[in-house]
């Protein structure tokens, strides 16, 4: 019978030790897994002993039974190599056979007319082009979901179009030319349009990577929030914010629809400018030419000098604030849906504000791609209807303090007081309805703004609220007369007034009551879409510390 020697401190449970004093096992267990009829020395150091005993009887019994768990285990993973090694066999022999098989078009076929994923009709062959935004195979079959940016379509690959190795290696994010017969679903089995297209041949335009660098590596659910921005030209591909965009499309051609519908005409006013609208703190600064300049925080100005020439005017042009902002509804660049209106009171503009809102949101929900996709992003959303809940300023004051709502420095609002973004969407999304919030003190409020007739210390000013998302409007009446403005200027701290002779001259040469707003398209589409953030509502949102991609 051999003999073998375990020390549980300096023994090794592997193929280095040999079971002998100089290299001993670890356990018990494992020299009798080595060696089952050994007779067993193990390392023991009292004040009576220091070396090598015999093992006891309780732990030989003991040990016996881990060397029959490490003989099992070893015949498990043994079993498992050999199926592994049987399946890798298989798996290069299907290779093998996969790799023989060439895919050919079958002339015999009707022409396939080149087509859109939404032009797709039933009965018919078409060549359709796009990416593969799923894919599953399987042993004579395989399924791919193509996206081509008008929609999504189940493409079904059969026979050796499934089998050849080609189709086995497909990826994610993949273009390709699909060519096949569009066909209903079969009874009890479902796709995106009721239909699928059964393909019968197609070409691989460009195969995107596997492994380590796959699209599902760079795009991962659940992903931190800045991860997902530097990979936003990725995400963009997601159904979410693919949708968003699609809806936000939507939405612009809605609005120019109401303003054609309303005979206001379209202008395009500069981004670069010398003056400010909004106060100064929010400028981007820019050297043009050696000269002191800004990115646009609005395009009113610009829009007012157009009433005498063309009479009411909107823009959809991007805006820019450099407010040090994170909350969820501010961006450093945004959209900014503008009109100037003339001859009106301020009760007809807050009525039109009213109508341009509830009619581009109506028509939103009635386009064929847009309408189905704000119910699939915010299901149940109702659509605003006139009227809307009319609030002054004051009174909303006293809603906040009857409700112990406090103001910024935890007391009760006075006037005066600016109602904070949560302050303001707590009441917002307790009354549960749009609002049309006036009547602001001129203190709080921008130098152009005009001063009620009835109360001067207030303006003819209008926010307009909505239900989880708070303020998407902001509107007014205009000075119009000279010495308003000019108080207005100086309010501001606007000393140079030449820099705006342009602007003043609208009052010198045929002044005129007139009123305007600006809407946020990133705000209204949170709205309409149910997004947390008007982040998901730009295509590569720009703010403090990102402008990335």
């Amino acid at each position: 019978m051999s003999e073998l020697y375990v020390h549980d401190v300096t023994g090794v449970d592997d193929a280095s030790a040999t079971g002998t004093k100089e290299a001993p096992f670890k356990t018990p267990a494992y020299a009798l897994f080595i060696k089952e009829d050994a007779k067993v020395f193990v390392y023991k150091k009292d004040e009576e002993t220091d070396g090598y005993v015999e093992i006891s009887s309780s732990a030989l019994k003991k040990a016996k039974k881990g060397a029959d768990g490490l003989k099992k285990k070893a015949e498990k993973a043994k079993a498992a190599e050999a199926q592994k090694a049987q399946k890798d066999a298989e798996d290069a022999a299907r290779k093998l056979e996969a790799m023989k098989i060439t895919i050919k078009e079958d002339e015999s076929l009707p022409k396939a007319t080149k087509a859109k994923i939404r032009d797709l009709d039933v009965g018919k062959r078409f060549k359709v082009s796009g990416w593969i935004h799923r894919f599953r195979a399987q042993k004579g079959l395989a399924f791919i979901v193509l996206r081509d940016g008008t929609g999504y379509v189940q493409a079904v690959l059969s026979g050796d179009l499934a089998n050849a190795y080609q189709t086995q290696t497909l990826t994610l994010e993949t273009t390709v030319t699909l060519y096949g017969t569009v066909q209903k679903l079969p009874e009890g089995k479902q796709a995106v349009g009721g239909i699928e297209l059964v393909v019968d041949y197609y070409e691989i335009i460009g195969l995107a990577p596997s492994g380590e660098d796959a699209f599902t590596n760079k795009i991962q659910e659940g992903a931190d929030p800045s991860l997902l921005l530097d990979q936003r030209h990725l995400a963009l591909r997601g159904e979410t914010l693919s949708g968003v965009m699609k809806v936000r499309a939507a939405l612009l051609k809605a609005i120019r629809k109401v303003y054609i519908e309303e005979g206001i005409t379209e202008v395009t006013p500069p981004c670069m400018v010398q003056t400010q609208v909004e106060g100064g703190s929010t400028l981007f600064k820019l050297d043009y030419y050696g000269e002191e300049s800004y990115l646009t925080q609005s395009s009113q100005l610009y829009l007012e000098t157009c009433l005498p020439a063309l009479g009411d005017v909107f823009c959809i042009q991007e805006s820019f604030r450099a407010e040090k902002s994170h909350t969820r509804r501010h961006l450093s660049e945004y959209t900014h849906i503008e009109a100037e209106l003339v001859f009106l009171t301020f009760d007809e503009l807050l009525t039109h504000i009213e109508t341009l809102i509830t009619k581009s949101v109506q028509y939103v929900l009635e386009d064929p791609v847009a309408g189905p996709l704000v119910e699939q992003l915010n299901p149940g959303f109702v659509a605003p209807k006139l009227p809307f809940k009319r609030m002054e300023y004051i009174h909303a004051l006293e809603w906040l303090n009857e409700h112990g709502i406090p103001n910024e420095d935890g007391e009760s609002f006075k006037f005066g007081d600016d109602i904070a973004e949560a302050a303001e969407r707590k009441m917002t999304d307790a009354i549960g309805v749009p609002i049309l919030l006036t009547r602001f003190p001129a203190e709080i409020k921008s130098f152009y703004m005009k001063r009620c007739a009835d109360d001067p210390r207030v303006t003819e000013s209008v926010d307009v609220l909505m239900p989880t998302v708070g303020e998407i409007t902001g509107g007014s009446m205009r000075s119009e007369g000279l010495e308003e403005l000019v108080e207005g200027f100086k309010r501001e701290g606007i000393k140079d007034l030449d820099a705006y002779y342009w602007f003043i001259d609208q009052r010198k040469y045929g002044t005129s009551p007139h009123g305007g707003y600006g809407l946020g398209t990133e705000r209204i589409l949170a709205w309409l879409t149910n997004r947390f953030t008007v982040r998901d509502c730009s295509l590569y949102p720009r703010f403090s510390g990102r402008c990335r991609p």
